[in-house]
C-alpha cells in the first residue's frame, strides 16, 4: 500500500482519489477550494453533462487533439463505466439529445456529492483550503509535497502565477514560488496525482499554478489558449443582435478561400460576437495557425433549402405581402430581432412596396439569407472558456499509466494535460478515465 497526494479536487482529481483509495491505498486529497466540485457546480450551465453515451469507438472522433493517447484510459474506463459508477453512488441519470448524459435532477451538486460518496467508501481524506505548492523530488522520485493553509488571506494563490505562465516569463513565478515556499507543511508521500486543472473559469480556483510546479520539475507545457469559447467579431451590426439564438442553421468558416470549418446547429449572439455550440465546436478544432490571422464566416440561415427553393418561398412570401413596405414583409423568414439588420444589409429600401421590389433585389436577400456575413477578430478570453486548450505534451506522460516519464511518483491526468474535445460531454470523460487511469496504477 502506497501513500498518495491527490492534488486538486475537481472531476479528475475526485476520481483519482475515488479509483486510489478503492486499491488499498491510503490517500490524501488536497484543494485550495473551500468546497470540492467548483467547477463541476458550473458546468452544463448548473446540469453537468457528465459523459457522452456514444459508442467508445465515436467517442474518439469528438476529441480535437492526441486521440490515440486516450486508447488505454478510455478503454478502461469508458462512458458506460462511468454512468455505472454513478448510478451505484446513488445518481440517477438521464440521456438527452447527442447521447448527453446528465444527472435525473438536473443538479450538478448531485454529481460531486456521488464523488465524496465514493471517496468515504474509500477511505480518502480531504484537505480543503490548502495550497499546494511544491511538490518535492530526492533521488529522482517523488518524495512529498509542500502545502500552505489558505484559509486566510496570508497564502492565497497570486494571480501572477498565471500570468506569468500565458506569458511565458518564467522570472516572475520563480520568484512567487521561492517567496511563497519560505513556509509551509511537509506531507510525504509515495505519489502524487496532479489534477488542478487549467486555466479557463478562474473563478472557481483554476489558476494555471499546477503546470508551473511540474515546469520547475522538467516538464513542458504547450501553448495555452482558451478553448470552447466564442469568438469575437469585427461588424458593427453583430452586437446589435445581442441575445438572438438561431437554431437548425449552417456555420461555415473560411480562412481566405479554404474553408476550415462547417457545422450545423445552434449560434448565439453575443454583445461583442458570436457563440452557442458551433462556435464553441469551430474554437476547438480550428488550426492554431488559422486563428492568428483574420478568418471570415459565413451562416446559412435556411439550410435544408436550395438556393430555387428558397427563390420560391420568397415570392410566396412577397405575394401574400405585395402591398406592404419592405421592412414589414419578412416576419416569416426571419427572427424580428434580426429583420433591421437584414433589411439594412441587403440594400433595398426599407420604405419599398414589396411589389416593386426587384428580381435582382430580391437576389441580394436570398444571398443574405444563405449567406449571412461576419469577421472573425479572435477568441474570447478566460472568463467565458470552457476549458484551456494545450497543456503538458502527451509525450512526457506514459498512456498505460498516466505516469510522468520525467519524475516517477508524479502522475497527470485531466485538463493538466495537453487534451481537449468538443462539447457534448466529452472533456469530463477525458476527466474521468485519466483520472481513473491514474488512481489505479500508482504502485
Amino acid at each position: 500500500m502506497s501513500k498518495v497526494a491527490v492534488v486538486g479536487g475537481g472531476a479528475a482529481g475526485m476520481m483519482a482519489a475515488c479509483a486510489a483509495g478503492a486499491a488499498g491505498h491510503s490517500v490524501m486529497l488536497f484543494d485550495h477550494n473551500e468546497k470540492l466540485g467548483k467547477k463541476l457546480f458550473i458546468t452544463g450551465k448548473g446540469r453537468c453533462n457528465l459523459t457522452n453515451a456514444c459508442a467508445t469507438e465515436d467517442f474518439f472522433q469528438s476529441v480535437s487533439r492526441n486521440y490515440k493517447f486516450l486508447y488505454s484510459a478510455v478503454y478502461q474506463f469508458d462512458s458506460r463505466a462511468v454512468m455505472d459508477f454513478f448510478e451505484e453512488n446513488g445518481l440517477r441519470l438521464k440521456t438527452e439529445r447527442g447521447n448527453r448524459v446528465f444527472p435525473q435532477s438536473d443538479h450538478a451538486s448531485d454529481v460531486t456529492r456521488a464523488l465524496e460518496t465514493e471517496m468515504r467508501r474509500a477511505g480518502v481524506r480531504v484537505k480543503l483550503q490548502a495550497n499546494v505548492t511544491e511538490i518535492r523530488v530526492e533521488d529522482g522520485h517523488v518524495k512529498g509535497l509542500v502545502w500552505h493553509n489558505c484559509a486566510s488571506n496570508l497564502h492565497r494563490r497570486d494571480t501572477k502565477i498565471t500570468e506569468s505562465l500565458l506569458n511565458g516569463d518564467t522570472a516572475k513565478t520563480d520568484s512567487v514560488r521561492s517567496e511563497k515556499n519560505r513556509q509551509g507543511q511537509f506531507y510525504p508521500c509515495d505519489a502524487v496525482i496532479m489534477a488542478t486543472g487549467g486555466c479557463s473559469y478562474p473563478s472557481t480556483g483554476s489558476d494555471g499554478s499546477g503546470w508551473e510546479m511540474l515546469r520547475q520539475l522538467g516538464h513542458t507545457c504547450t501553448e495555452l489558449r482558451p478553448s470552447l469559447v466564442g469568438m469575437l467579431t469585427k461588424e458593427d451590426y453583430i452586437p446589435e443582435l445581442q441575445g438572438l439564438s438561431l437554431k437548425n442553421i449552417s456555420f461555415t468558416v473560411r480562412a481566405g478561400k479554404k474553408k476550415v470549418f462547417e457545422e450545423f446547429g445552434e449560434l448565439l449572439f453575443t454583445h461583442r460576437g458570436i457563440s452557442g455550440p458551433v462556435v464553441l465546436t469551430a474554437s476547438s478544432v480550428i488550426p492554431d495557425t488559422k486563428m492568428q490571422s483574420e478568418l471570415t464566416f459565413e451562416i446559412d440561415l435556411k439550410p435544408s433549402l436550395s438556393e430555387e427553393q428558397l427563390d420560391q418561398r420568397i415570392q410566396r412570401d412577397f405575394a401574400e405581402n405585395a402591398n406592404r413596405q419592405y421592412k414589414n414583409a419578412l416576419g416569416k423568414l426571419l427572427p424580428s430581432k434580426m429583420i433591421p439588420v437584414m433589411v439594412r444589409l441587403s440594400g433595398i429600401d426599407p420604405e419599398k412596396k414589396v411589389n416593386a421590389v426587384t428580381r435582382e433585389e430580391r437576389r441580394q436577400l436570398l444571398m443574405l439569407l444563405k449567406h449571412f456575413p461576419g469577421t472573425i477578430t479572435g477568441l474570447g478570453g478566460w472568463l467565458e472558456a470552457i476549458i484551456t486548450r494545450g497543456g503538458i505534451p502527451v509525450a512526457e506522460v506514459d498512456p498505460s499509466t498516466m505516469e510522468s516519464r520525467i519524475v516517477p511518483g508524479l502522475y497527470l491526468c485531466g485538463e493538466m494535460l495537453d487534451l481537449d474535445a468538443v462539447t457534448g460531454g466529452f472533456n469530463l470523460q477525458i476527466a474521468w478515465s485519466t483520472g481513473h487511469l491514474a488512481g489505479i496504477s500508482v504502485r
